[in-house]
C-alpha cells in the first residue's frame, strides 16, 4: 500500500468519528391559514392594497442537539378599512446543531435557520394568495442577519439598563 493511500484512509477513518456541526433533519409546514373575509365584494374594487408583513421566530430545544425552529409569517392585505386577505404560515424545521460556542449557536437558531425556512414560507404564501384568486404576491427576501443583530443589540441594551438599575 502506498503512503498516500494509507494517509487518505487514516484521514477518512478519523473523519468518521466527527459529528456534523449542523444538519437539517426535517422541514415542514406546522400551520396554514388563509382568510378573505370581504370576498366577493373585495374583488369588485380596484386592486391597490396596503400589504403588511409580520415575521416572528421561536425556538424549542427538543432533545440533545436537536432544535425546532418555527418561522411565523403573516401577510395582511387591506384596502381602506377592509381586509382583502389574511395569510398566516408557520414554517418549521428540525435542526441538529452540534457543539459550538453559545454565540454561534444563537446565531444559527436566530438567523441561519429562519433564513433556511423563509423560501418555503414565501412559496406557501404565494400559492395561497394565488388560490384566493388575488394578484400574485412575491415577498422580497428578508435579511435575518440584520434582524438577529438588532435583537441581540436590544437584549444587550436591556441587560445594561437592568445592571445600571441594580447598581443605583
Amino acid at each position: 500500500m502506498s503512503e498516500e493511500n494509507q494517509s487518505n484512509q487514516e484521514n477518512a477513518a478519523a473523519g468518521q468519528g466527527q459529528t456534523p456541526q449542523f444538519n437539517i433533519q426535517r422541514i415542514y409546514t406546522k400551520d396554514i391559514s388563509f382568510e378573505s373575509p370581504n370576498a366577493p365584494g373585495i374583488f369588485t374594487k380596484e386592486w391597490k392594497p396596503e400589504i403588511k408583513l409580520d415575521i416572528d421566530t421561536s425556538t424549542d430545544k427538543l432533545d440533545g442537539n436537536l432544535f425546532e425552529v418555527v418561522l411565523s409569517v403573516t401577510v395582511t392585505a387591506t384596502m381602506g378599512e377592509e381586509t382583502a386577505f389574511l395569510c398566516e404560515v408557520e414554517q418549521a424545521g428540525i435542526f441538529m446543531i452540534g457543539d459550538m460556542p453559545e454565540q454561534n449557536k444563537a446565531h444559527m437558531l436566530g438567523s441561519f435557520c429562519p433564513n433556511t425556512l423563509f423560501p418555503y414560507a414565501r412559496e406557501t404564501i404565494s400559492n395561497l394568495v394565488n388560490r384566493g384568486t388575488f394578484p400574485p404576491l412575491n415577498l422580497a427576501p428578508v435579511n435575518f442577519d440584520a434582524i438577529f443583530a438588532a435583537y441581540m443589540q436590544k437584549r444587550a441594551q436591556e441587560a445594561q439598563a437592568s445592571q445600571q438599575q441594580l447598581d443605583a
